[in-house]
């Protein structure tokens, strides 16, 4: 990282952010690296709002900085993420159909909900709601399963005191079960997620047919995680959120709003921005980059629903439909299941459902 530069002619770097300390004086310092070099980098104290702003930078970032070298420190005036455009142009469906989002169904678990379930499918087939309800349902032509479709088995400590079925073929079993009375109009996509039968480093591949079949049987398009697929010509960006713990941890976000942490991914183009807690395969190419600007990203994993946009990007994390467990009561995460969030294709109009 060769820098040639002085206070009045100053320029700009691309490195990625390799180590963040506070220091005594209250500065923000900062160690960027390239594929020649290192340099460290300050963001000084008394600027007030740039400050602010550093709080959201994450390790591991590569990011574009602003400013100029001094005694072998680059003074940071300003800097950015890679970002998305500003004036982001949503796709919209030519009709109003509508989509489906859930998550986090977990079958197999003691938790899991089966009645709300059994109300959202009914939802589904117009067999409850008020006129104007089953009128949104009847215009539902597409599911969206964001993971974790099932409880898994030995996913974490003491997990066998929290399942109702301890087998994890019998679990797809169960799944299927449920979802085969989906209506045969509405096409059911999922991927999976970290309690579901396959690797756990990311990307993940496809639930493998062998553990999963009863749901190919069925009909359901299976997908690794992420997915990035075209539904009446808008673009879905599909990932379960592995890394949102990591996000949350690492910035200052409500931990009740996962749309925030949605919202950073986006910012940065990369679903796991921060190497060394969330499984990352060795790959020749990352596949976790967002090259493509989606017109939605839809998670889970958080067991909270929320929703939000971002430079024209809808966000959608879609809950669960687990209650809580110990684990998470433990953990202090309150979640909001039996929500699923319908999506008018043409409008964008977000509608969140109740099924409790």
């Amino acid at each position: 990282m060769k820098i040639t530069s002085s206070k009045d002619k100053q320029v700009h770097i691309i490195g990625m952010v390799t180590s963040i300390q506070k220091t005594k004086s209250g500065n923000v310092l900062l160690e960027l690296e390239d594929l020649e070099s290192t340099v460290k980098a300050i963001i000084y104290e008394k600027n007030s709002e740039l400050l602010k702003k550093a709080e959201y930078i994450m390790l591991d970032q590569v990011m574009c900085f602003k400013g100029y070298l001094s005694n072998d420190i680059f003074n940071v005036s300003d800097f950015l993420w890679p970002d998305i455009p500003l004036k982001n142009e949503r796709n919209k469906a030519s009709e109003p159909v509508c989509a489906a989002f859930i998550s986090d169904t977990h079958f197999g678990s003691k938790h899991f909900l089966i009645d709300s379930f059994k109300r959202f499918v009914q939802w589904l087939r117009g067999e409850i709601g008020d006129e104007k309800s089953r009128e949104l349902a009847g215009r539902v032509k597409y599911l969206l399963i964001a993971g974790d479709i099932v409880d898994g088995v030995g996913v974490y400590p003491t997990q066998e005191e929290d399942l109702l079925v301890t087998n994890i073929y019998e679990q797809y079993e169960l799944a299927a079960k449920h979802l085969e009375d989906i209506p045969e109009h509405i096409k059911t996509i999922a991927i999976p997620g970290g309690h579901d039968a396959t690797r756990i480093a990311l990307p993940q591949p496809a639930i493998p047919k062998e553990y999963a079949e009863p749901l190919y049987e069925i009909g359901i398009e299976m997908l690794g995680d992420p997915a990035q697929i075209r539904i009446h010509d808008i673009e879905v960006l599909m990932y379960h959120g592995e890394s949102l713990n990591d996000v949350m941890a690492a910035i200052p976000i409500d931990k009740t709003k996962p749309h925030r942490a949605m919202m950073e991914l986006i910012k940065g183009r990369h679903l796991s921005p921060i190497y060394g807690n969330t499984a990352i395969a060795a790959e020749p190419q990352d596949w976790l980059v967002i090259e493509r600007v989606p017109d939605i990203l839809h998670c889970g994993h958080i067991h909270i629903n929320d929703t939000g946009s971002y430079r024209g990007v809808i966000l959608l994390n879609s809950g669960t439909f687990q209650a809580q467990t110990a684990y998470q009561k433990s953990m202090g995460l309150e979640p909001t299941p039996a929500k699923p969030i319908i999506l008018d294709l043409e409008s964008h109009k977000v509608t969140e459902l109740n099924f409790l």
